[in-house]
């Protein structure tokens, strides 16, 4: 599979727009980073917030040519379904749209009344889902998204990859949910670098190494498996410390716009 990193950033991105922080200073002097969103195989995405049309483009994806949107959780960062009524303007090809309750009722107003080639699958975490060719999970996740929220395992049955954000440390349920995978990528977010968590339901480095070390405890992945941090905002510090701190655990950074291969591992 490749699995391309539209967007790596926070809600607000990185650098915050807004701020004059040290580590938004540095961040000016990079590349920007959106809000968190991922393509596989230029066919499904991951996620659609409001700059995802825009990263697309800038990664060269074609749009036109994707098949299935799997959506996390109802915050408009990750869910900004105005891409429905863009898409409805130029063309007819069928799309398959997976998410929870509140991820369908936020994008079924932005369609026709009479729309037929949109195909709504709700789910709840614990479901499996198969299609374009690909076998989906939803695992609980630890977010407040005013309903649920839900974390993505994706498998082409070649390789499998866990895209893991918003969520704090694994609620009870991800470990019953997860049994019996092996990743060959976690994508997990990391939000609040050395800062004290502002909120419990995402990660800082600390918790986001012990979420690594208990997939390995669990089963889930090994010393093959690449990690990967995502959902990056202005509470990290400057990149090259954060690179390093990550290195530290296992684990990369890497720019928006980027594409991994993601294949198994003997």
């Amino acid at each position: 599979m490749e699995f391309t990193l539209l967007g790596t950033g926070a809600s607000d991105g990185w650098p915050n727009a807004w701020c004059g922080c040290a580590s938004c200073a540095d961040q000016r002097t990079r590349t920007p980073r959106t809000p968190t969103c991922a393509a596989v195989d230029g066919r499904l995405l991951l996620d659609a917030g409001p700059e995802m049309p825009r990263q697309a483009l800038r990664a060269g994806l074609d749009l036109a040519a994707v098949e299935v949107v799997v959506i996390t959780h109802a915050h408009d960062d990750h869910c900004h379904p105005s891409f429905l009524m863009h898409r409805s303007w130029v063309t007819d090809r069928p799309l398959t749209v997976v998410g929870t309750a509140p991820v369908i009722e936020a994008c079924r107003p932005w369609l026709a009344p009479a729309q037929t080639v949109v195909d709504f699958v709700q789910v709840t975490a614990g479901d499996e889902v198969e299609v374009a060719g690909y076998r989906l999970k939803a695992i609980p996740a630890n977010h407040d998204a005013h309903g649920e929220a839900v974390l993505w395992v994706v498998t082409d049955g070649s390789a499998a990859l866990l895209y893991a954000t918003d969520t704090g440390p694994w609620p009870t349920a991800a470990r019953a949910a997860l049994e019996g995978w092996r990743f060959d990528l976690v994508a997990l977010e990391e939000t609040f670098g050395h800062t004290p968590r502002k909120v419990s339901q995402h990660h800082n480095l600390e918790t986001f190494a012990a979420a690594l070390a208990d997939l390995r405890t669990w089963g889930n992945t090994d010393e093959r498996t690449r990690h990967i941090a995502i959902h990056l905002g202005h509470d990290n510090p400057p990149l090259p410390e954060l690179t390093a701190a990550l290195a530290a655990i296992g684990a990369e950074v890497h720019d928006d716009l980027t594409t991994l291969t993601v294949t198994r591992n003997p």
